[in-house]
């Protein structure tokens, strides 16, 4: 067809229909597979009832977590929905206070707790199965997150989060005093 036609020719326009529109998320409600994942189970002597115990309360974060220099609660008398901690975590340059709170608190079963600001999302959940022998499996997950245009780095976020979680898994089995499992 030639760039250019008589005059009087109908031109027939094809119609590209648009997405349906759809109002931005909040950032509390954005999709955590979206999210730089990390994921460690141990396997420990520990009932699942003793470990819930010791985890679900995040002020012993910085006794597992070589990136936790404090963890303090803020609110709640103790862990529980609702209860959240102020956790201190150190970077490369400084360090930043997360307030988490406590979503799901299912003893001994799971926790789930958020911690969230303008320009990061931390989410974590903690389950914690049987063995059979008295011990259990913990399987800790983590999603975090850089928000609005600092998403873009969420790729490079990824392999440094896998770094971080690597040391934070090697501590969690140190105290729980389990294997990797």
């Amino acid at each position: 067809m030639g760039s250019f036609m008589a005059q009087g020719t109908r031109v027939a326009r094809r119609v590209v229909p648009r997405a349906p529109y759809r109002a931005r998320q909040s950032p509390s409600t954005v999709s955590v597979s979206a999210m730089p994942r990390y994921e460690t189970s141990v396997a420990t002597p520990w009932s699942a009832e003793r470990a819930f115990e010791y985890l679900s309360d995040l002020e012993h974060f910085e006794e597992w977590d070589p990136g936790v220099t404090k963890a303090v609660r803020v609110e709640g008398d103790a862990p529980g929905v609702g209860a959240a901690y102020d956790v201190t975590v150190k970077s490369s340059m400084s360090s930043m206070t997360l307030r988490y709170e406590t979503l799901v608190f299912a003893p001994p079963r799971r926790i789930e707790v958020l911690a969230e600001t303008s320009s990061l999302r931390s989410f974590d959940v903690m389950t914690f199965d049987d063995r059979g022998d008295g011990g259990c499996v913990v399987t800790y997950t983590a999603d975090l997150a850089l928000k609005g245009f600092r998403a873009i780095g969420n790729p490079l976020l990824a392999l440094a989060f896998k770094k971080i979680g690597d040391r934070a898994a090697q501590g969690l089995r140190r105290v729980l005093e389990g294997t990797e499992a």
